[in-house]
C-alpha cells in the first residue's frame, strides 16, 4: 500500500470521520487511524435525540455506520492500526503505528478520550467481572439484576436509562445533591421507577469474589460509610483526553487536552486538532463534528501556502 499521504487522521469518531469527509471530498490522498470502534463514544451510545435531522431520534451505532460510508465513498482508506508515535520532519509528518510508518504532509488528530476511573480498591480487579465503561456493551449481561451507575452528567443519565431496559433495579450514585445533567435526562431518570439515587455519595471501594457482589458507599458529608449490595457497577464520571502520544509535541492545558489557535492548529505547524481532545471543545457529538469540519478546512488552507502541492 502506498504510504504517503496529504492528511493523516488520527481517530474515527465524529471528529475524525467528519474531518476525512471534508479532506477526501477536496481531494486529499486522505487516510484515517482507528484502533478501535470507529464512530468513538457515539458507537456505544444507544439512543441520540439531539442530532440535528433525526426528530426521532437515533442509534449512535447508526450514525457511526453512516459517516464510516460517506468518508469512504469519497475515498477515505480507514486503516484498524493504533498509532504509536507522530515525527515531524522537513516534508511533513512521519506516523509510527503498530502496522508500520506512514508519511502524511498534514495530521489531523481526533483522538477523542477515554472513560476515567474511580481509582478505587477492586475497581481494577473487577473490571469485566462486574465492572465496565459501557452500559450499551454490557447491559444484557445484568439482565435481572441490580446494578449501580456512578455519576451525575449525562451520560450516567443516559447509560442508566438505558440499563433499565435489562436490570431490575439502578441506583446511581452522586457526590452531590443535585444532578448536572441536562434536564430532560434527569426528568426522563426521575420518573423511571426502576431509578433510585443515591446523593452525596462516593464509592470507596468494589468488593466480590469471583465478580462483583457490593460495593463501600461513603457520605461525603457526614463520612458515614454503608455497605450496597449489588451485580455491577457502571462508572460514568468523566473523560481523559486521550493526548499521550504527542506529549513533548505539542501544547496542553492544565488536563492535558491540546492547545489550538483561531484555526485549529497546534503549537506545531501541520498538526490540527478537533473534538474531546482539544481544549475548549464542547462534548457533543454535534460539535465535535463540526471542529472536524473546521480542522480539516483550515488544513486545506495550509496546504495551499505549501509550494509543493502533490502527494511527496
Amino acid at each position: 500500500m502506498d504510504k504517503f499521504y496529504d492528511v493523516i487522521i488520527i481517530g474515527g469518531g465524529g471528529a475524525g470521520l467528519t474531518a476525512a469527509l471534508y479532506s477526501s471530498r477536496a481531494d486529499l490522498k486522505t487516510i484515517l487511524f482507528e484502533k478501535s470502534i470507529l464512530g468513538g463514544q457515539i458507537a456505544i451510545t444507544d439512543m441520540v435525540d439531539n442530532f440535528p435531522g433525526f426528530p426521532e431520534g437515533v442509534l449512535g451505532p447508526d450514525i457511526a455506520q453512516r459517516m464510516e460510508r460517506q468518508a469512504r465513498k469519497f475515498g477515505t482508506i480507514i486503516q484498524n492500526e493504533e498509532v504509536i508515535n507522530i515525527e515531524k520532519n522537513a516534508d511533513g509528518f512521519t506516523v509510527k503505528t503498530n502496522e508500520g510508518l506512514y508519511h502524511g504532509r498534514i495530521v489531523i488528530l481526533a483522538t477523542g478520550a477515554h472513560a476515567r476511573m474511580l481509582n478505587v480498591p477492586g475497581e481494577a480487579e473487577f473490571i469485566g467481572k462486574g465492572v465496565s465503561y459501557c452500559a450499551t456493551c454490557d447491559a444484557p449481561f445484568f439482565r435481572d439484576k441490580t446494578v449501580a451507575v456512578i455519576g451525575g452528567g449525562d451520560s450516567a443519565l443516559q447509560e442508566g436509562l438505558y440499563l433499565t431496559k435489562f436490570a431490575r433495579k439502578v441506583y446511581i450514585i452522586h457526590r452531590r445533591d443535585q444532578l448536572r445533567a441536562e434536564h430532560i435526562l434527569q426528568r426522563k431518570a426521575e420518573g423511571n421507577d426502576k431509578i433510585s439515587f443515591i446523593w452525596d455519595s462516593v464509592v470507596t471501594e468494589i468488593k466480590g469474589n469471583n465478580l462483583v457482589d457490593k460495593v463501600v458507599i461513603k457520605n461525603v458529608k457526614t463520612n458515614e460509610k454503608s455497605d450496597l449490595k449489588l451485580d455491577g457497577v457502571f462508572v460514568f464520571i468523566g473523560h481523559d483526553p486521550a493526548s499521550k502520544i504527542v506529549e513533548g509535541l505539542v501544547e496542553f492545558d492544565d488536563k492535558k487536552h491540546i492547545k489550538t489557535d483561531g484555526s485549529f492548529q497546534s503549537v506545531v505547524p501541520g498538526i490540527f486538532v478537533c473534538g474531546e481532545v482539544r481544549s475548549g471543545c464542547e462534548w457533543q457529538l454535534i460539535a465535535a463534528c463540526g471542529e472536524g469540519c473546521q480542522a480539516a478546512l483550515q488544513a486545506q488552507n495550509y496546504l495551499e501556502t505549501i509550494k509543493d502541492k502533490k502527494v511527496l
